[in-house]
């Protein structure tokens, strides 16, 4: 039987919502071993003054395997 986690992350990117997953899977595998999928909970944006997008951002939960 295995034992699994859950832990919310938030990431972003200056390119798209597809990199800033990525970019926050990437990050969460150098401390969290066993990832084994991610639900992504929220998109949103940040915008500047003249109405371009400056930051996509994701927040979702990663669930991983615990080792015994």
């Amino acid at each position: 039987m295995s034992v699994a986690r859950v832990t919310e992350i938030i990431s972003g990117s200056d390119k798209s919502f597809d990199d800033a997953l990525k970019k926050g899977i990437r990050r969460a595998s150098k401390t969290l071993k066993n990832i084994r999928g991610a639900w992504i909970m929220d998109q949103e944006v940040t915008v500047n003054d003249e109405g371009k997008i400056t930051e996509y951002r994701v927040k979702m939960r990663v669930t991983f395997v615990l080792k015994d």
